[in-house]
């Protein structure tokens, strides 16, 4: 049973998703109750288990309503369970757990939080980052280090390229005027770029890709290449270095 997923847009530019797979259904960090609840209702579906992936307010504050509601359990980072709702289960790195496509497996992705972890389901073809890999840009370094963010990124930058990235925020328009400052004369973003205007002027998500797509525009992604290295004045910096340089940069952007 390959799986269902639907992205459903929360708050002002957060984004929940619901995956139905061989086990039912999951949830995929919850912002809000309320628009959770239609999209659940709009299908027919109950919700099976909440999967947290870090601890801000804006991917827990429909937690209680929705645990209330449906009798559901909530799992969540182990390392951030002291900042968490109530946690049924708590995740260490490298759990697994489910059927088929709907095997998911715990990435540890530190960097936006210590503790923020990614959902990946190897077989399904999904990873879920919430704010550590978004579309076209990254997180901001609220917790860790720029290496730990750095070292976060590599590790979803090795999954297979086919893999769909699904990030938390609808931040793609302002990422992509950010990012055609460090590559101006990428082709993949300038097309990409204009992809996404379209998309939005339509009212349509663009923060979810797949990882090839991200590769070949996410400046962030981009820190190993020599376009982006000279870009930001360090032609023979290690990646981690040019990677930091990128982060401050947009940080002041």
């Amino acid at each position: 049973m390959p799986l269902e997923i639907v992205t459903v847009p929360c708050l002002s530019d957060n984004y929940a998703y619901l995956v139905h797979g061989p086990d039912g259904v999951a949830l995929i960090d919850a912002p809000e109750a309320g628009p959770i609840i239609e999209a659940l209702e709009a299908r027919g579906w109950s919700l099976g288990v909440i999967m947290i992936t870090h601890h801000h307010h804006d991917h827990v504050g429909g937690v209680a309503e929705l645990r209330e509601k449906y009798g559901c359990p909530v799992m969540g980072p182990k390392a951030e369970v002291d900042k968490l709702p109530k946690l049924d289960m708590a995740l260490d790195p490298g759990f697994s757990g489910g059927t088929g496509d709907g095997l998911c497996e715990v990435i540890a992705v530190p960097g936006h939080t210590l503790g923020h972890i990614a959902y990946y389901y190897p077989r399904g073809g999904a990873v879920f980052t919430a704010d550590s890999l978004m579309a076209l840009g990254c997180g901001r370094i609220f917790e860790g280090t720029p290496q730990m963010m750095w070292d976060s990124l590599e590790k979803l930058a090795s999954l297979p390229p086919e893999t769909v990235v699904y990030s938390g925020h609808e931040y793609t328009t302002a990422n992509a005027a950010f990012a055609l400052t460090i590559e101006p004369e990428n082709q993949a973003l300038i097309s990409r770029k204009r992809e996404i205007d379209a998309a939005r002027a339509e009212g349509r998500p663009t923060a979810q890709v797949p990882l090839s797509v991200e590769l070949e525009t996410n400046p962030f992604l981009r820190a190993t290449t020599d376009s982006v290295k000279r870009a930001v004045g360090l032609p023979g910096g290690t990646d981690a270095e040019v990677f930091a340089e990128v982060r401050a940069r947009k940080d002041r952007f």
